[in-house]
């Protein structure tokens, strides 16, 4: 079975790409960075979600010698221009601090009305092969922002999106409801086939 590095040391998004992944019926053996404890931290220094989930993809192809695929996401909201953007999870300054980003971006908005709260989550997802062939696709998903979380079952800004259409928020879903209509799953379920293609299986 072929062994393909998830290029990511996040756990909540590991989980979340193992699962979707894997429910794409993949015949492959998925490892996370942490299977790699020498792995390099690839700093995100591409201007879109497509070009940092290429650099990071093909930079642990390169030093594990395996495929790789690595995802770049975001939140775009439209009263901010579209930002936080390629900064979304160090928006209020250090890498991963879901809760500071949070407050930091509610704060931006708490004078913003409803009708001008639109967002939406893009997410690019990219392999990469040791021999230097590599693919992007992307994934987004259109919605608003609430002003004040609900819901735990999710991580990043899941708690102030509700999708359009929806009446609950990301992090109150189901994860297998979630990952159906998700931008990371949308972009990942689109990479499956590029992933059979590839690999050949």
């Amino acid at each position: 079975m072929v062994q393909v590095v998830l290029a990511t040391k996040n756990r909540h998004k590991l989980e979340e790409m193992h699962r979707i992944l894997d429910a794409a019926g993949l015949d492959i053996e998925l490892l996370g960075a942490d299977a790699f404890p020498d792995l390099p931290d690839v700093a995100e220094t591409e201007s879109s979600f497509a070009g940092n989930a290429l650099l990071k993809a093909r930079e642990i192809a390169r030093v594990t010698g395996l495929p790789a695929i690595a995802d770049d996401s975001g939140l775009a909201v439209d009263a901010l221009n579209g930002m936080p953007g390629i900064f979304s999870a160090r928006w209020a300054g250090r890498h991963g601090d879901d809760a500071a980003n949070l407050a930091l971006l509610l704060g931006q908005l708490s004078d913003v009305p409803e009708r001008r709260r639109g967002a939406a989550f893009h997410c690019a997802a990219a392999i990469a092969l040791p021999d230097g062939t590599e693919r992007v696709v992307e994934g987004t998903i259109e919605g608003t922002i609430i002003r004040e979380p609900r819901g735990t079952n999710g991580f990043g800004y899941d708690p102030v999106f509700v999708p359009l259409g929806y009446q609950v928020t990301t992090a109150e879903m189901p994860s297998q409801e979630k990952d159906a209509i998700s931008h990371r799953g949308r972009a990942l379920q689109a990479l499956a086939p590029v992933v059979r293609e590839l690999l050949g299986e």
